[in-house]
């Protein structure tokens, strides 16, 4: 691997280069594979077409398989990560997952989603991904950082595990025996969810969208925990995730000169790319602008409860559905959970 980092000048580059790799590889398949979970629960629900929400399903078992395979192969470890804090707090998780899914519900798409219909020519994307990412900002360091505080303080609750395995060990199961039962059971179920549908198995679009994503999440892992070793500069460990990055990328934009470029801005930038070279490419790139002052508001109120939802939650559809969940967090069943509830509520609403 020392090779591969001195190809690129350092290892700090080859984790930009690979972020950037990403991007805009996940901004080309996921424009080309219409990949996002808001359609996925909506057509299962509505329309009975449940090829969206097994594609998603199908990227959550591969990234979970994938990120655990380099586990075990002692590339990297996920013990501590963002979405495995020590002590989580589960109710300020669920709540934040509940207020993003009634905001992408609201906001018509996710994070992930806005940036790849931003790279489309979807006007309405910008705004909500400028209001995104400012409450994002607001809710982790800002305005509302108070509130978030007092609430973690208010709800937090004493929780013997961050991750599935644990929560199993701490119930008196062997440590070996609680990690594959919580691996194979949770990718089993996953697996057979997507695979048991005749439609979804002759749907390549779908099948090879969320088999590519997948990968790309273990992929981010990858980056950042083996390019980005380093015994004295390391790279902070993470994968695919959308809303603080988006906040992060606003001020990249008004202060690069006084700071640092980093791997989830890069990542953005990607997508951005990656969706308008696939757009261009199919044919597919549309001006696209809000219709009237009401679809406006719904965008500003979709992506301003994105943005603190998603603080709160510790991420989004993409950063706790997939790349939380490949970890085996809590924090990432819970939230989708909480996810899953608000978009059922923001459909009714709307």
């Amino acid at each position: 691997m020392t090779v591969l980092t001195d190809w690129f000048g350092g290892h700090l580059a080859a984790v930009l280069w690979g972020g950037a790799l990403l991007g805009l590889m996940y901004g080309l398949l996921a424009q080309w594979s219409r990949f996002c979970l808001v359609r996925g629960l909506y057509n299962h629900w509505h329309g009975g077409d449940g090829r969206l929400l097994r594609a998603f399903a199908l990227a959550m078992a591969v990234a979970l398989l994938a990120s655990q395979s380099m586990v075990q192969l002692g590339w990297l470890s996920l013990e501590r990560t963002l979405y495995t804090p020590a002590n989580p707090v589960l109710p300020l998780i669920f709540l934040g997952g509940l207020l993003f899914g009634v905001g992408m519900t609201f906001a018509n798409a996710c994070g992930a989603r806005s940036l790849v219909l931003l790279g489309s020519g979807n006007l309405r994307s910008l705004v909500v991904l400028l209001v995104l990412g400012i409450t994002a900002y607001m809710t982790l360091s800002g305005l509302l950082a108070p509130l978030r505080l007092y609430l973690e303080q208010l709800l937090r609750l004493p929780v013997p595990a961050s991750t599935l395995p644990g929560l199993l060990g701490s119930a008196g199961l062997p440590a070996p025996a609680a990690y594959w039962l919580s691996l194979l059971s949770l990718s089993g179920l996953l697996l057979w969810f997507c695979l048991s549908n005749r439609s979804f198995r002759q749907s390549p679009r779908d099948w090879l969208g969320g088999l590519t994503i997948g990968l790309l999440v273990a992929g981010g892992w990858w980056v950042t925990g083996v390019l980005g070793a380093d015994d004295f500069e390391p790279v902070r460990l993470a994968s695919l995730t959308f809303v603080a990055p988006i906040g992060e990328s606003l001020q990249y934009l008004m202060l690069s000169t006084g700071s640092r470029l980093s791997f989830a801005v890069v990542v953005v930038g990607g997508i951005l790319l990656g969706s308008l070279a696939r757009a261009l490419i199919a044919g597919e790139f549309r001006w696209q602008s809000y219709e009237s002052p009401r679809q406006m508001g719904k965008g500003l109120v979709g992506g301003a409860l994105m943005g603190f939802g998603g603080i709160m939650a510790l991420g989004c559809t993409l950063g706790q559905g997939l790349t939380g969940f490949s970890t085996l967090a809590l924090s990432s069943l819970v939230a989708l959970a909480g996810i899953t509830l608000g978009a059922r509520l923001g459909f009714r609403w709307r």
